[in-house]
């Protein structure tokens, strides 16, 4: 398949003062990491300035030195370029380093600022900054909105130019790690870590590794009864360890550059330990001792409920599972265990309160996830810029110790001194040629790569950064497609479930509207809407979901007052004629913000719409149909939520629109 180089494309660049820089290169320091920066340095001057650049021997001689410097004070993956008398000079402790400030520094041509005293150094917030791919053998994507997977077809694996290009991609943004198949393991991806694909998988661990990129498996928790032909896989069993012992000494020793493996145990039909009435310690130390020999890291995620759910019982709650499961084990797990911890604690909807785990934990590794597939965000057909959701998600308090108690400060390994932590994020990118299907959701992929890489920076900032590297300077370019970005995730919250409530999707592929939709099924996702209201309590006197979260969190949740507005519904069940702080009543905030909200999907396509000429064609005319089927797809969601609570309360719209 053909594939664009989405924020890589090197355009020619007009003739400018800085065009000298990239004149000369030496580079300092034997490694192929480092190989990799000089290689992509000599392309993009060729690329934006039609320059071959020298290869000097000398470091007086060249206008850009590559340094791998062990006592540069920049950690191994920061880094520190400077411009000094008409010089630039990239260095690092480590040769990852040296390649995110080669990137750093192509970024800063693209978004054409001046290097001259330029003096930025940079190092990563967070130790691990992955990506999940639910990719499966056959070819296929759960949760893939961009077409079919590059990592797999008809059950073999694969390894091409597109491989190549996918890692000096994400390399680019500073990811340093990739799960390559779903975590929902089956069939033939059990076998991932048997011989059979050795010599695919050898050559994309060596891929990843000239670009700093660790590879990952999700792994089978059952694979020795389904590989070994065990009768068990009791982490408790002496032959079911014997079994993973000699397992990872095989497959590290075959597969070089293997970082670890992602597990999803005991959720949603997943084997795990609670077959064997053990605790998610016990399976995740079982493997972690496996793999600890070999510098392993096994990373669990904490997405465990019982989906069995009574949608009579109010006081089951799927919510308060994650924490339910995890806290009483805190301090229990080994050190090269990372508890993997979704944003929210349901399953990435438009909103959602933090997740109680994230600050509940004090002596556990822990790893934020968040998802940029978009599965309840609009699926890649809708824009959907998430960078804003997960600052707000990053800058969360959560009350976890007097200083540095943000989710940031937290999984970065600041708050408890850890070094196995970081931010995970579910793919979004498939064999399109453009990657992400909508040409606008590769704003999220590149989003992710750099706010993992930099906590501290804004929406707007990393927005900017995007475009200009995207589709060029242009200021009438820049403003207008930053407005885009900055409307759309409120936008489609407005047009979609109201006051955090969630879920009023098509069962199974979660798109489009379907109020009841989950309301009765077995999946605990309930809104409770009846004639007099709507919202699930969550307070003391309905699940005692709130009394997870430390205070003042805690009263602040149980409190139908101080509760957040925007989460509301998701902690209280409120009457339709309840006033909200700007005066109306919930049921015409619900009829209001639907329109808003699909009207606001109009701007953004007039926006869109009036840069023709201005991106190139293949692109508008993509963005543009995607703009088409959002701007009716927000009028199906607004006419059909506030037709389904008009009939459920029998209140009127003030306003007098069309409501049916």
């Amino acid at each position: 398949m053909s594939y664009e180089n989405a924020w890589l494309a090197y355009q020619k660049k007009p003739p400018t003062a800085d065009a000298a820089y990239f004149s000369s290169l030496y580079v300092e320091g034997d490694h192929r990491v480092i190989a990799t920066a000089r290689e992509e340095l000599l392309r993009a001057a060729r690329e934006m300035f039609g320059k071959d650049m020298i290869l000097c021997e000398n470091r007086e001689e060249a206008t850009i030195s590559f340094i791998w410097d062990r006592m540069a004070k920049t950690g191994e993956e920061g880094y520190h370029v400077r411009e000094d008398n008409g010089k630039i000079t990239i260095t690092s402790e480590g040769p990852k380093g040296i390649l995110y400030g080669c990137f750093a520094c192509i970024r800063w041509v693209k978004m054409e600022k001046p290097f001259a005293g330029m003096d930025l150094l940079e190092k990563p917030s967070n130790p691990i900054r992955i990506l999940n791919h639910w990719d499966n053998m056959d070819g296929s994507i759960e949760r893939g909105y961009s077409g079919k997977s590059f990592f797999f077809r008809d059950e073999k694996v694969l390894v091409n130019e597109r491989t190549r290009a996918y890692a000096r991609m994400i390399a680019s943004v500073g990811i340093n790690a990739s799960v390559i198949n779903n975590v929902n393991v089956k069939g033939n991806a059990t076998r991932l870590i048997d011989p059979v694909y050795q010599e695919e998988l050898v050559q994309m661990a060596e891929i990843f590794a000239d670009y700093g990129i660790r590879l990952y498996f999700s792994l089978n928790f059952a694979a020795p009864m389904e590989l070994g032909g065990l009768s068990t896989a009791d982490p408790q069993d002496e032959q079911v360890q014997s079994w993973w012992q000699e397992k990872m000494k095989d497959v590290f020793r075959r597969i070089p550059n293997l970082g670890g493996f992602l597990v999803k145990a005991d959720s949603e039909g997943r084997p795990g330990p609670f077959t064997y009435g053990r605790t998610h310690a016990d399976g995740a130390n079982m493997l972690a001792r496996a793999v600890e020999p070999y510098g392993g890291i096994i990373i669990w995620r904490c997405f465990v409920y019982n989906c069995q759910q009574d949608w009579r019982d109010k006081k089951t709650d799927r919510a308060r599972s994650g924490y339910d499961n995890f806290m009483p084990l805190d301090g229990t797990f080994l050190d090269n265990v990372i508890l993997q911890i979704k944003n929210g604690p349901m399953d990435f909807q438009v909103r959602e309160p933090v997740s109680p785990l994230l600050g509940g934990l004090t002596k556990t590794n822990q790893m934020l996830e968040v998802q940029i597939a978009q599965e309840y965000t609009g699926q890649q057909r809708h824009v959907c810029y998430l960078i804003p959701m997960f600052r707000e998600v990053l800058e969360h308090r959560t009350y976890c110790s007097n200083e540095q108690d943000t989710v940031a400060d937290i999984i970065s390994g600041r708050t408890f001194h850890q070094t196995n932590c970081g931010m995970a994020a579910v793919a979004n990118t498939g064999d399109d040629e453009n990657w992400t299907g909508h040409d606008l959701a590769a704003a999220n992929l590149y989003g992710f790569g750099r706010l993992s890489f930099d906590t501290d920076l804004s929406s707007e900032a990393i927005a900017k950064e995007w475009i200009a590297c995207t589709f060029g300077t242009d200021p009438e370019v820049m403003e207008k497609i930053e407005a885009i970005l900055m409307m759309s995730w409120p936008a489609y919250e407005k047009y979609t479930s109201p006051l955090g409530i969630g879920w009023m999707v098509n069962p199974g592929f979660h798109y489009g509207p379907n109020v009841d939709g989950y309301e009765y099924d077995r999946w605990g996702t309930y809104h409770r809407a009846d004639h007099l209201g709507i919202g699930v309590d969550r307070t003391s006197h309905g699940t005692g979901y709130a009394q997870q979260y430390r205070e003042p969190l805690s009263s602040q949740y149980e409190s139908l007052e101080k509760c957040p507005e925007e989460l509301l519904l998701f902690f209280h069940h409120v009457s339709y004629t309840y006033r909200l702080k700007t005066g109306k009543t919930l049921i015409q905030h619900i009829y209001d913000t639907h329109f808003e909200g699909a009207e606001d999907v109009e701007k953004m396509a007039e926006l869109w719409d009036s840069l023709e000429g201005k991106i190139p064609e293949k692109s508008f005319e993509r963005v543009q149909n995607r703009f088409a089927h959002q701007m009716d797809h927000s009028k199906e969601w607004r006419d059909q939520i506030n037709s389904y609570f008009y009939r459920k309360s029998f209140l009127e719209d003030e306003k007098h629109r069309t409501i049916y």
